[in-house]
């Protein structure tokens, strides 16, 4: 079984909570990317977004790309439009040989707004996720298409969030529609990975390797408290540093026959948690549980 590991760039960076990062430049991120030894990144906010500009950066830095987080709005948005809106991604990845585009529903969500408490997330009813199946499946396609597979992404705060959101998005969606496995938000949702693993193996194609801290999670009152007050608390970590046993989540996706990209991914604060440090501690945890786990990382080359 082969793996490549990746790393996004939010521990650096954080889109959403500006302080977290903000003046961070680019060249930091993948510089200290490479030197924790991922052979790849994920896109973020200050990314080219032109494929000359996007494989020229990349290449000095000799990473690849491995995908990139789209902000998808097919629960409000026609579907011709939707299409529209994300060709010049699509062609970006198809042309920087993405692995996936990852598909989070952003209508509604309150995952980037601070004031909104974590309870008032939309919640859909199984009819509507059946009409937005069928949206998705359409969109999956056209993305298929045009050479960039989609990876739909379970995100807290959004309308797709706990274990049973997801079985119904899955049960109403065509097999254009694929999975990106995150660990640290089913857990957070109050969901199993192992369990989601057994359930969507054969819809699995790219997976987030985020832990979580318990104890953070636990304190959180979601009647008061937001998605970003929970990652300003410290709810994500890297593998390793957390509450999930990645060397029995690895070994239960290779039993799948799953192979790709696992993508460290732990959004926290850089001055707590530097970046370059708790990247190491990621790629070694991972490493060693692949490993384990029989499979063959392959780098850059």
């Amino acid at each position: 079984m082969k793996a490549k590991l990746g790393i996004a760039p939010i521990a650096w960076s954080n889109d959403d909570l500006p302080e977290l990062g903000g003046d961070t430049p680019l060249e930091a991120c993948l510089t200290e990317s490479r030197l924790a030894g991922f052979a790849g990144v994920e896109t973020g906010g200050k990314f080219p977004k032109t494929t000359t500009e996007l494989r020229s950066v990349l290449d000095a830095h000799d990473l690849l790309l491995a995908s990139g987080w789209y902000s998808g709005t097919l629960l409000e948005n026609e579907l011709a439009k939707e299409k529209d809106q994300v060709n010049e991604q699509l062609s970006l990845f198809r042309d920087l040989g993405a692995a996936c585009l990852v598909y989070g529903e952003t209508a509604g969500t309150i995952q980037n707004i601070r004031h909104a408490p974590l309870n008032t997330r939309p919640r859909l009813d199984e009819h509507q996720i059946q009409q937005y199946g069928r949206k998705l499946t359409a969109f999956a396609e056209f993305c298929a298409e045009r050479g960039v597979p989609l990876a739909f992404h379970e995100h807290m705060g959004a309308a797709i969030e706990t274990e049973r959101d997801l079985d119904l998005l899955m049960r109403h969606t065509g097999e254009a529609v694929h999975l990106l496995f995150d660990t640290g938000h089913i857990k957070f949702a109050g969901g199993d990975p192992l369990v989601t693993i057994e359930k969507f193996a054969d819809r699995i194609i790219h997976v987030h390797a985020k832990d979580i801290r318990a104890e953070v999670i636990a304190a959180l009152n979601l009647h008061k408290q937001s998605f970003l007050d929970a990652v300003l608390a410290g709810a994500f970590t890297v593998p390793g540093d957390g509450a999930l046993d990645f060397n029995s989540i690895v070994q239960r996706l290779g039993d799948k026959g799953y192979e790709g990209w696992f993508i460290v991914e732990a959004e926290q604060d850089p001055l707590k948690a530097p970046p370059l440090e708790y990247a190491k501690i990621g790629y070694t945890t991972l490493a060693a549980a692949l490993a384990k786990a029989g499979y063959q990382i392959h780098d850059r080359a």
